[in-house]
């Protein structure tokens, strides 16, 4: 017999889905404790949990993995090899319609590219104080991606408008916004990327209390300190506009105290959403609700149109980034992004994507 625990390292299913998949009817231990609810599973039951792994990272829905485990051990294979084939066919089709809408998609882009001016190049140089840029570097940096596929994302915006400047960065899955106030540049709005490194080469820079000088010439951007310099190459890509994916419907508002629900939210409970994230990884999911003022981890087993799950790691690196003891979590609808938001503004916030849970 496994253990819960046990089963979890072996099949490659975490601990969280598989007290969902028991719950959902699917792979039901072969025995529970009834004194204390601890689950075990038999020898057999082992690959079946692997099978069930398999498929689910398939995309296959719950309804044939029933079908296909209940027929798993029976000396008729049949129905098992038809549920298989059925849903490749799905993906298959689903791929071939998938390719026919990215070439439409593909040959509208190229229109408007084609319709589309070379932007103008400004040269921009303006001031900021060190702990004030420092501060909104550390607050969106854990959003820049790492995707190779996707550089722009892998850098951090500078949008320079006038005099203010707002850092941005994101991954997709979530996304930091931060305003800092500047001197000395009055003129149009001025976009640059970024790369990571180079942004953490600047950040290194900004230690004292003092004005640095930040400067965009064509393609370069430099950060100067007193006697020590920064500077490369941006990244040749736009930013998309995160003005547009900011615009988010009002929600429910909870003040936090940040140490204390940190802890709430490490040593909660976690699910597992059918959504992977980043590139395949799985992640364990942290479920919200806020009502009347009050922000709750969910337990197992609760269920409800108000709660929105997040993934566990960027919640908690958005609590960090945001440097503060007390934090404003908005939640809307479980398909609306989660915000973490400053109290004493609304300049400053970090957004989460939710995760969809088991179906």
């Amino acid at each position: 017999m496994r253990s819960i625990g046990e089963m979890a390292r072996d099949s490659g299913l975490s601990v969280s889905a598989l007290r969902f998949y028991d719950g959902a009817g699917v792979l039901v231990p072969d025995r529970v404790d009834p004194a204390s609810g601890y689950r075990w599973y038999g020898p057999e039951q082992l690959a079946e949990a692997r099978v069930l792994a398999r498929l689910r990272r398939a995309g296959m829905p719950l309804a044939d993995i029933r079908l296909v485990l209940a027929g798993w051990s029976g000396a008729d294979t049949d129905l098992v090899r038809g549920l298989l084939q059925a849903h490749l066919r799905r993906l298959e089709t689903g791929l071939a319609d998938a390719r026919g809408e990215f070439s439409t998609v593909r040959a509208l882009l190229e229109r408007r590219e084609n319709r589309m001016t070379p932007p103008h190049t400004y040269a921009v140089s303006l001031t900021v104080r060190a702990p004030e840029l420092a501060e909104a570097l550390d607050a969106v940096r854990f959003a820049a991606g790492t995707d190779p596929e996707l550089p722009v994302l892998g850098g951090v915006l500078f949008d320079i408008d006038g005099e203010d400047l707002r850092v941005v960065a994101t991954d997709r899955y979530r996304m930091a916004v931060v305003r800092a106030a500047t001197s000395g540049y009055a003129g149009p709005r001025v976009q640059v990327v970024v790369p990571s490194r180079l942004m953490d080469a600047m950040r290194a820079l900004l230690g004292d209390d003092a004005a640095v000088r930040l400067t965009v010439d064509g393609d370069r951007v430099a950060l100067r300190t007193e006697g020590h310099e920064a500077a490369g190459q941006c990244v040749d890509h736009e930013f998309p506009d995160y003005r547009r994916l900011v615009r988010l419907p009002a929600g429910r508002r909870a003040r936090v105290d940040v140490p204390e629900f940190r802890r709430a939210v490490e040593t909660g409970p976690v699910r597992e959403g059918e959504v992977r994230e980043p590139a395949g990884a799985p992640c364990d999911l942290s479920v919200l609700a806020v009502a009347d003022g009050t922000v709750t981890v969910c337990e197992d087993g609760r269920d409800g149109p108000d709660l929105v799950a997040v993934n566990r790691t960027f919640l908690l690196q958005a609590l960090a980034a945001a440097g503060r003891d007390e934090l404003v979590v908005e939640v809307g609808a479980p398909t609306a992004p989660l915000a973490i938001r400053r109290t004493d503004t609304e300049e400053a916030f970090s957004i989460l994507m939710p995760v969809r849970l088991h179906d």
